[in-house]
């Protein structure tokens, strides 16, 4: 019966120890070591502990500080598998090179695309959708009416209407 001692007491505090996790850091996994923290005691013999409460905040530290290297060894194990799997040896935001390969291919051919406008439209719509250029600012770089770049970009548009067409039927 000495077992339950420490449950109870565990029962008695639990919001103070979710407090006290919280502001250790525990953060969003506090309830969760509180749960692994109650399923350890139910192997515990309590009968040599002099002072529960204290006994169960060092408990429930010790069990965040596990919890956090558990975590962080489990990032560390799964950012070098995906680092091996990618044949780098370390982590890279770049595609794989097949769709690297295949997104090449389409930006070339929806420039041919857009370029078959002619090279102001080509212009236009690269300074403003890439480069991000204001239209008045287009329009005033290369002497023209701001109408006659919205009317390019709308040719470059329905240019790129007519690839996504073209390549949605292929």
């Amino acid at each position: 019966m000495e077992h339950q001692k420490l449950q109870a007491v565990f029962l008695a505090h639990r919001d103070a120890l979710l407090r006290f996790l919280n502001a250790r850091g525990a953060g969003d996994n506090a309830e969760d070591v509180l749960q692994d923290l109650w399923l350890k005691l139910s192997d515990v013999d309590d009968s040599n502990i002099v002072s529960p409460l204290p006994y169960l905040y060092r408990a429930a530290n010790n069990a965040m500080h596990d919890r956090y290297r558990k975590d962080e060894r489990a990032r560390q194990r799964d950012n070098e598998w995906s680092d091996v799997n990618r044949g780098t040896g370390e982590a890279s935001d770049l595609p794989p090179p097949d769709r690297a390969l295949i997104a090449n291919q389409q930006l070339a051919s929806v420039e041919a695309r857009i370029s078959k406008e002619g090279p102001r439209v080509f212009t236009i719509f690269r300074r403003f959708r890439v480069d991000g250029i204001g239209q008045r600012k287009i329009a005033e770089e290369m002497g023209i009416s701001l109408s006659a770049v919205e009317k390019d970009l709308q040719k470059a548009y329905r240019a790129l209407v007519d690839w996504q067409d073209r390549e949605g039927a292929e």
